[in-house]
């Protein structure tokens, strides 16, 4: 048999794992500093930061589908990989 103890510290392991609130944080940071970058009168090349930033955002995404256990997440992270996927394209042309 299981100890209460034992299922407790189960369920408590399994909904961390399964917390994306991290991600999510950290992808909102991603897009705000994407944001300013672009928003920027700065003559600075961004081209490969703004690479590095796109990166970091499918990253948190892939987390993220991987940590979903629900299929409306699932598909906003494939979704998330497809936008930035187009950004990173946009990119190649940004010096």
């Amino acid at each position: 048999a299981v100890s209460s103890d034992r299922l407790e510290a189960e369920i408590l392991l399994l909904a961390d794992k399964a917390d994306i609130t991290e991600e999510i944080v950290r992808l909102r940071s991603h897009f705000d500093a994407l944001e300013r970058m672009l928003a920027s009168d700065s003559r600075e090349p961004v081209g490969k930061h703004a690479e590095f930033i796109a990166q970091e955002i499918l990253r948190e995404a892939n987390t993220i589908g991987s940590k979903a256990r629900d299929t409306e997440i699932s598909a906003a992270a494939v979704a998330i990989k497809h936008e930035t996927e187009k950004i990173r394209e946009q990119i190649q042309n940004v010096e």
